[in-house]
């Protein structure tokens, strides 16, 4: 297995330049290619299984992919993002539940992701105590490895967190017959700092006022890059990209001046981007995204000559700012960073039906972008539908107006 997964994972890098060179396109044509990016990668991750290379599916930001991508295998993020598959979802789960769980159960029990059909194990976490319930009746018909995350960012709950991850690594050596050394740990970990590094210098010319590009063109290539099964192609094809638009901005190619907004809240992608364009369509501009599809996932990097690996790789992640963490003091320390690095007019939140800490966590946010922040604040609560279409438009409309 490990000399399959290493033959196959060179043949993978050998396209890398090729990838680069196709990268000297117009913007519009780069931002496509982005948000087609799922669908291309449907196809990619079937080629990888053929190769005999694992694929290891995940839902999540806390999830440490530093450690499947030691041993060589694929890391993806599973579908999601769509009402399409909810109505099956809903014979096993009640109608009251977050659209994200249910869309995620209801993909991976109608066979209609590819990502999870291919995927050899799938990383849950424990989170919300809907998903780890809902995780529960997955394992029925797909192996799935479950890490408790700590619900506290305090020092004293970090070992759990490292005894988590060594866990999950002993898990993959034993189900794929491999070794994973401290080295191919510490390797990863520098790829993926990169892939990060690159990311946020692409959300970083968004500090421009006006700002260059669309926040939706923006998001397009933050999403899409979840979906990159080789991430040894990222950091080049993004920083390409981050170039143009400076070039390009240079030359004086930009957006018209607008109100700037901030989005947080649960994630968005798919069915939920009807939130950037009800702001994008109705004279703002998203200029940064706080939530996991974007500044929290890709924020903070981990210290790559820490001592102990393992450690630093457990700081990182554990530092998340997600609602399920209590205290949550990181969202509000990247909030307030976010707001005066982008120089944001407006903070919209954007909440899911049924997510019960996002939706209690709004009061906080609330008081600490209207009273410490002095901008003012809204949120709108939604699900994966789009018969909410019109009353966003109208509510995020009216907000943008009073910049």
């Amino acid at each position: 297995m490990k000399k399959i997964i290493k033959k196959n994972y060179q043949k993978i890098k050998k396209a890398r330049r090729k990838f680069i060179m196709e990268l000297i396109k117009e913007l519009p044509e780069v931002f496509e290619e982005f948000a087609e990016q799922r669908q291309k990668s449907f196809l990619a991750v079937k080629q990888l299984k053929d190769k005999g290379i694992p694929v290891i599916g995940s839902y999540c930001t806390y999830f440490p992919k530093e450690i499947a991508m030691a041993m060589g295998a694929a890391t993806v993020s599973l579908c999601s993002t769509s009402d399409e598959t909810i109505p099956a979802a809903e014979k096993d789960l009640p109608r009251n539940l977050c659209p994200l769980i249910k869309s995620s159960y209801g993909f991976a029990k109608t066979d209609k992701c590819p990502f999870f059909y291919f995927s050899d194990v799938v990383v849950g976490e424990m989170t919300c105590d809907g998903k780890k319930k809902m995780y529960e009746y997955m394992g029925e018909f797909k192996e799935v490895f479950i890490m408790e995350l700590p619900q506290s960012q305090k020092a004293e709950v970090l070992d759990l967190w490292k005894a988590e991850i060594l866990r999950f690594k002993e898990y993959l050596e034993e189900k794929f017959e491999v070794t994973i050394t401290e080295e191919q740990v510490r390797e990863a970990v520098k790829l993926e700092n990169k892939v990060r590094t690159s990311l946020k210098n692409l959300y970083g010319v968004m500090r421009h006022d006006p700002a260059p590009i669309k926040g939706h063109d923006l998001f397009r290539v933050l999403y899409g890059s979840g979906f990159k099964l080789d991430r040894t192609l990222i950091t080049g094809e993004v920083d390409a990209l981050t170039a143009k638009i400076e070039k390009e901005y240079a030359e004086g190619k930009r957006e018209d001046k607008k109100p700037r907004i901030l989005i947080t809240g649960c994630p968005i992608g798919g069915a939920t981007e009807k939130i950037i364009d009800a702001v994008e369509n109705n004279g703002g501009i998203v200029v940064t995204f706080e939530n996991c599809s974007g500044a929290k996932s890709i924020d903070r990097l981990i210290d790559e000559d820490a001592e102990d690996i393992y450690q630093a790789i457990a700081e990182r992640y554990l530092s998340i700012g997600c609602s399920v963490m209590t205290p949550n003091p990181n969202r509000l320390e990247l909030l307030g960073r976010l707001i005066d690095e982008y120089k944001v007019d407006g903070v919209l939140e954007m909440t899911l039906q049924a997510c019960h800490t996002y939706n209690v966590e709004t009061l906080s946010i609330r008081r600490f972008v209207n009273e410490e922040k002095g901008i003012p604040y809204m949120n709108v609560e939604t699900d994966y539908s789009q018969t909410d279409v019109g009353q966003l438009n109208t509510r995020i409309a009216a907000f943008i107006e009073m910049l």
